[in-house]
C-alpha cells in the first residue's frame, strides 16, 4: 500500500481574500532553474500571522490548507466563543477581535475604491455593533439525512453540522431550532439526502421580528403534511403553540426540486397566518417566507438613517428607488418627498411594497415589477426623471448598462447602498463620465463574525 506524501511548510499571511480567508505565497524549489510559486488559501488566519501548514502531494500552484499551528499569532487573535466554530460554516471570523474585523472591513472598502482609481480617503471607519452577537432575525437551517438539524460544514456543502446553539442567530430563533430538532428525533423523521434525492425534511427557516416579537417557522419538505404525517404535524402544532406563543406563522412548504433553495410549490398553513409583522425606522412591514428583508435590524436602521442623512430628501422632489424590494428605503423616503417610484424585478416584493405603503398611509408611491434597466426606461416615461435616486442592488451589483442609464438621466443626487464593496466600486466608477463626484462612503457592519460589509455612499452631480 502506498503512503500519501506530505510536506510541512511555514507561511506568512499577506492579506484576506473576498471570502474571508488568509492568503500566502510560498516559493518552492523545482527541478528547473526557477523556483515554483505556490499560492495558499488558509482559513481562520489574520494578516501578519506566521502559520504551519501540512500539504499533501501532489502540490499544485494553488492549494487550500487549514493551519496546523499558529506560530506567530496576531495581537488581534482571540479565542472563538462558539463550540461549533471549528467545523461550522455559518461564520468564520470568531478568532478575530471585533475591532480587528472592523478595521479589515474598512480596508476592504478602501481597496475596492483604490482598485478603480477612486479616492479611498472618502471612506469613513466602519460602524460596528455594541454587541456583535445574536443579531440575525432570520436563519435557514438544513436537515441531515439522519434528521439532525444544523448548518453546512465549512467548504463541504453535503455535510451538516448538528447545532446545540448559534451565536449569531437571535436567541428565540435558537429556541425554535432546538424545539423542532427534538420533534424530528421523537418522530424519527428523515432529512433530505442531496446525493440520492430522497428523504422528507429539507430546511427550517425561522424569522423573528425584534420589534414586534412575532416569529415565523417554515418547514421545507418533499411531501405534504397529510396521511402518514398527520400525527406528527398535529404534535408539532400543539408543542409550538404551547411552548412558543410568539409564533404567529407556522408553515409547511413542499419543495420537490433538486436545486437546494428554500422555495415552495405548495404552502400549507399549519397555524396562524402566512406572514408576520415587522417594523423598521418607525414603519410597519409584512414579511412572507420569501420576502427579502435586512437580517440585522439594528444595523439596518442605521443604513436607513445614513441614507436619509446623505440624501437630504426635499418635499418638492421626485425620487426613484431602484431594487426597492418590499420598500425598506421607499417608505421612509416617500414620507419626505413629493413622489416616489420603486422598481424591483421580483413581483411578490412589489406587491408587498404596495401593501406596505398602504398599511403606512403613504399614497405618493408608484411601484413597478421590472428589470432595473427596462424599469428605469418605463418609469422615466410615465413618472418622469428623478431629482434623487437611491440604488440598493444585490451582491453582483447593478452593472454597467444600468449605471450608464442612471448617469444619462442626471439625478442631482445618488445614494448607493451596497452589500459588496468590489461591485460597488465598479458600478460608481461608471458615473464619473456623466459628471458625478463621490462625496462620502460610510461602511456599516451588518454581519459581525463574517467577511461581509455594507456601505452607504453619496454621489452628487457637478455643477
Amino acid at each position: 500500500m502506498s503512503t500519501v506524501e506530505k510536506e510541512t511548510m511555514i507561511a506568512e499571511i499577506d492579506y484576506i481574500d473576498d471570502k474571508g480567508n488568509g492568503q500566502a505565497v510560498l516559493w518552492r524549489e523545482s527541478t528547473g532553474s526557477n523556483p515554483k510559486k505556490l499560492r495558499l488559501t488558509i482559513p481562520r488566519t489574520i494578516p501578519g500571522e506566521s502559520v504551519e501548514v501540512v500539504l499533501k502531494h501532489p502540490i499544485m500552484r494553488k492549494k487550500k490548507a487549514m493551519p496546523e499551528e499558529i506560530l506567530i499569532p496576531s495581537p488581534e487573535r482571540i479565542g472563538a466563543s462558539c463550540p461549533h466554530y471549528e467545523l461550522c460554516g455559518g461564520c468564520m471570523w470568531q478568532h478575530w477581535s471585533y475591532d480587528g474585523q472592523l478595521k479589515q472591513k474598512t480596508n476592504h472598502v478602501k481597496e475596492a475604491l483604490r482598485s478603480v482609481g477612486m479616492n479611498p480617503d472618502l471612506v469613513e471607519d466602519t460602524i460596528g455593533m455594541e454587541t456583535p452577537w445574536h443579531y440575525r432575525n432570520k436563519m435557514e437551517f438544513t436537515f441531515s439525512p439522519e434528521g439532525d438539524i444544523g448548518l453546512h460544514e465549512q467548504g463541504n456543502y453535503l455535510k451538516i453540522i448538528p447545532l446545540e446553539t448559534c451565536l449569531i442567530a437571535g436567541r428565540n430563533i435558537v429556541d425554535v431550532m432546538l424545539e423542532v430538532g427534538k420533534w424530528v428525533k421523537e418522530f424519527e423523521l428523515k432529512g433530505y439526502n442531496k446525493e440520492l434525492h430522497n428523504g422528507l425534511l429539507r430546511n427550517l427557516m425561522v424569522r423573528e421580528s425584534f420589534a414586534t416579537g412575532e416569529i415565523m417557522i417554515a418547514l421545507f419538505a418533499t411531501e405534504a403534511p397529510d396521511r402518514d404525517l398527520k400525527v406528527a404535524t398535529e404534535n408539532l402544532i400543539e408543542r409550538i403553540t404551547e411552548k412558543l406563543p410568539n409564533v404567529k406563522s407556522l408553515l409547511w412548504l413542499v419543495n420537490t426540486e433538486w436545486a437546494d433553495r428554500t422555495q415552495s410549490q405548495e404552502t400549507h398553513i399549519l397555524a396562524g397566518r402566512d406572514f408576520i409583522y415587522d417594523e423598521m425606522a418607525g414603519y410597519r412591514y409584512r414579511l412572507w417566507f420569501d420576502t427579502f428583508f435586512q437580517t440585522n435590524p439594528v444595523q439596518a436602521e442605521k443604513l436607513v438613517e445614513l441614507a436619509l442623512e446623505m440624501a437630504q430628501p426635499k418635499e418638492n422632489e421626485k425620487m426613484i428607488d431602484l431594487f426597492c424590494g418590499v420598500g425598506t428605503f421607499s417608505l421612509p423616503f416617500a414620507a419626505r418627498v413629493k413622489e416616489l417610484a420603486g422598481i424591483e424585478i421580483v413581483e411578490s416584493s412589489i406587491e408587498s411594497a404596495k401593501r406596505n405603503a398602504v398599511d403606512n398611509d403613504l399614497h405618493n408611491t408608484t411601484f413597478l415589477a421590472k428589470d432595473a434597466r427596462l424599469g428605469l426606461a418605463e418609469i422615466h416615461e410615465s413618472f418622469g426623471f428623478a431629482d434623487l435616486l437611491l440604488i440598493d442592488p444585490p451582491r453582483f451589483g447593478a452593472g454597467g448598462k444600468v449605471m450608464r442609464r442612471i448617469g444619462r438621466s442626471q439625478p442631482k443626487r445618488i445614494v448607493y447602498v451596497s452589500c459588496k464593496p468590489d461591485t460597488f466600486a465598479v458600478d460608481i466608477a461608471e458615473l464619473q463620465q456623466f459628471g458625478y463626484s463621490l462625496q462620502k462612503v460610510q461602511p456599516v457592519d451588518l454581519f459581525p463574525q463574517t467577511v461581509h460589509v455594507e456601505c452607504v455612499a453619496l454621489l452628487t452631480l457637478d455643477n
